[in-house]
Formats: C-alpha cells, sequence, structure tokens
C-alpha cells in the first residue's frame, strides 16, 4: 500500500479526524446543511424513492452487511451472490452519488437498516467534480460521525477509491484522497481501510484497462471478481449469540 509522504497532509488529516469525530463537528456543517441536503433530496429523490418501494415489499433484515455509494455499488448486480456467506447483504449504490452526498444520507441509506458492517465507496466523483482530498476526507468523517453516533456497534470499512484510465489524470489527488482516509480510518476503532486501488495498478503505474468496460470508468465482470476477491475476507462474520 502507498502511503503520502508529505507530513503535512497526514496532520490535516487527523486535524479532520477529531473535527469529524467531536461534538462541535458539526458548526459549520449547521450552517449549511438544510440547503445541502434539499439539493442533495431533489437531485436523488427517484432512487431514494425506488429504495423505500423496495423496503415496503421485502424490508431487509437487520445485522446484514450494507454496501453504499456510487455507481461502482450500484452496478454491482451480483453483490449478494459474491458474498452469499452474509446472510443479509444489502445493495444502497445510487448513481453518480459522491461521498458528500452519502454523508448527508447516512440516516436514510444506513442506519434505517442496522447492518452489522457498512462498507462504503465513494469519492471519485467528489474529485471529479472539483473538490479536493480533504474535503473528501471531510465527507467521510461526517459519514463516519454518524453512523458511530447512532450504530456504535456496526464496522465501518472504506473501500478506496479506485484509478479508472478515464480519470487517469486524477491519480494523484485520488492517491492523496485514500491516503488522508487511510490515515484517519486507522484513528477509529471498529473500522478498516480496505486497498482496491492497489491491485487494479499495473506494473507501470497506470490503471489496469483490462478491469474496466469501454467508458473506461465502470468496472466488468473482472473487474468485480478482482473487487470481490479482495474484499471477501473483510466481511465480519455473523456472531452467535454465545459470543455477543
Amino acid at each position: 500500500m502507498m502511503w503520502m509522504k508529505t507530513p503535512k497532509s497526514l496532520c490535516l488529516a487527523f486535524f479532520l479526524a477529531l473535527a469529524g469525530a467531536g461534538a462541535g463537528a458539526q458548526t459549520p456543517v449547521d450552517k449549511l446543511a438544510a440547503d445541502e441536503y434539499r439539493a442533495a433530496l431533489a437531485r436523488w429523490q427517484s432512487s431514494l424513492t425506488a429504495f423505500d418501494t423496495a423496503d415496503k415489499a421485502s424490508l431487509p433484515g437487520a445485522d446484514g452487511v450494507l454496501f453504499v455509494g456510487s455507481s461502482t455499488i450500484r452496478f454491482w448486480t451480483n453483490l449478494a451472490q459474491d458474498f452469499r456467506q452474509a446472510p443479509v447483504v444489502i445493495n444502497r449504490g445510487f448513481g453518480g452519488s459522491t461521498m458528500a452526498e452519502c454523508s448527508l444520507f447516512t440516516r436514510e441509506l444506513v442506519v434505517r437498516y442496522k447492518p452489522r458492517q457498512v462498507m462504503v465507496y465513494a469519492g471519485d466523483n467528489d474529485l471529479a467534480m472539483g473538490q479536493t482530498p480533504l474535503q473528501v476526507l471531510e465527507s467521510f468523517a461526517r459519514f463516519a460521525n454518524t453512523v458511530r453516533t447512532e450504530l456504535p456497534g456496526t464496522r465501518i470499512s472504506f473501500i478506496s477509491i479506485k484509478p479508472s484510465p478515464s480519470r487517469e489524470a486524477l491519480l494523484p489527488k485520488i492517491r492523496e484522497a485514500n491516503n488522508m482516509i487511510g490515515a484517519y480510518v486507522r484513528t477509529l476503532a471498529n473500522s478498516e481501510y480496505i486497498d482496491i486501488f492497489t491491485p487494479m495498478i499495473a506494473a507501470d503505474g497506470r490503471p489496469r484497462p483490462e478491469l474496466f468496460l469501454p467508458d473506461r470508468l465502470h468496472m466488468n465482470e473482472q473487474g468485480y471478481r478482482l473487487w470481490q476477491s479482495v474484499i471477501a475476507g473483510h466481511v465480519q462474520p455473523v456472531q452467535t449469540a454465545s459470543a455477543r
């Protein structure tokens, strides 16, 4: 795994980690939260409505493994089959969403299902829209803080931002964001950073094109097989009643 060589960036990562976890961290968020939430709701109302409709038809059981994030999660159509060792696997990926939007909808997309583990993948869309690695870290800190406050026993697993060929120009920022979030996650209890970035990089340091669809952004079946092989060992087993 690659780590940042810039002490200043790591210091900022830990600063934001403390800010995101502290009670006073909501002060700057509160000023913009209402407007941000309304804008995100307008953009994703159809997706949220679809999730609500699915829940009314068959509400997923609690204590499952929930995947949330952008289109990489949404397009993982074999998710439940790929992790069939988990009795309940929930897919709450929504379109071209951002880490910032995941943080705004944490209660709707994560907390309501009471999972034992949440796997979150987001951040590349934020960077593509001009957000900085620090802003992506801040959004993840907000997400993690909500999960930890509402579901203190839930494991938080951050899946690193992937290196897509179509976004090769963003690789320096992707590496920086991954390293910052990885450093932050290691300060949190019952949390982990899952590195899928490294196995998706070829020996020449460029993204592996054979893992992607012709759009060079979304993964093909080979890409998802790679993800499954990396993530499977991180799926938290169901605890028996005697182990709890």
